[in-house]
């Protein structure tokens, strides 16, 4: 089975894949390598590979290799500081202050490419917005992208916090991380952040029982079921 070269938490691996180019997952995970010859292979998370270079490569691209188990994977993979979220546990974030704007955003991808969409929550005054859109077929860093990048259409030069639970997104946004690829997208969302100094964004975990967070997510799934776009504005 051959590999493609992808990214995973900003940092370049070789990812199976199949004679198309698209990642083999088993159970939601693909097996990666972080060196073709180092003897460790590992698993990640579908949702968090980013095909970089889909130019299927020769299986022995990558030598034969023990599993590493699960825990030993997440720790070496690990090269920006974070921690194991225990979702069960998570809080939510505080309510907004009065006057103040929040936003939550998720993306969704059916395969990784695949069918994407988006889904955004604003919290403005007495009033909440609630978008989806499907965005035909694209990554899923794409989609958790874009989101934030129609929170911001929104929000304006407002003060505001946007809640996401893309640690990539955040990562290439406001932490330097460097992207090998979604270049020119992520570069039209740092410049409307420029535009927007008063707005920052901030990690929630996914799918740790967050209600505004459950919504964005409930939402860009019903962008892929529907194959459509929709904004309405209903009490907060």
């Amino acid at each position: 089975m051959p590999w493609v070269i992808a990214e995973l938490r900003g940092k370049q691996v070789y990812a199976r894949a199949d004679a198309r180019g698209e990642l083999a997952a088993e159970g939601g995970r693909v097996e990666i390598r972080y060196k073709p010859k180092d003897g460790r292979a590992y698993r990640a998370g579908v949702r968090n590979l980013e095909v970089v270079d889909a130019t299927p490569l020769p299986d022995d691209t990558c030598a034969e290799a023990e599993p590493v188990a699960k825990d030993s994977g997440k720790k070496a993979s690990s090269k920006r500081g974070s921690k194991k979220v225990d979702k069960k546990n998570a809080k939510a974030p505080p309510a907004p202050r009065a006057g103040e704007i929040v936003a939550y955003t998720d993306g969704a991808c059916s395969g990784n490419p695949g069918p994407a969409g988006l889904g955004v929550v604003v919290l403005m005054g007495a009033e909440r917005i609630e978008r989806f859109e499907y965005l035909g077929r694209a990554t899923n860093n794409v989609a958790e992208l874009t989101a934030i990048e129609r929170a911001l259409e929104e929000i304006g030069d407002r003060e505001a916090i946007v809640y996401t639970d893309s640690q990539y997104s955040i990562g290439v946004l406001q932490k330097g991380w460097k992207a090998k690829a979604n270049k020119e997208l992520i570069a039209g969302i740092k410049e409307a952040l420029a535009k927007c100094p008063k707005v920052r964004l901030a990690y929630v975990p996914g799918h740790a029982g967050i209600d505004l967070n459950e919504r964005a997510d409930e939402l860009a799934r019903r962008a892929i079921e529907l194959g459509d776009k929709m904004r309405r504005v209903v009490p907060a």
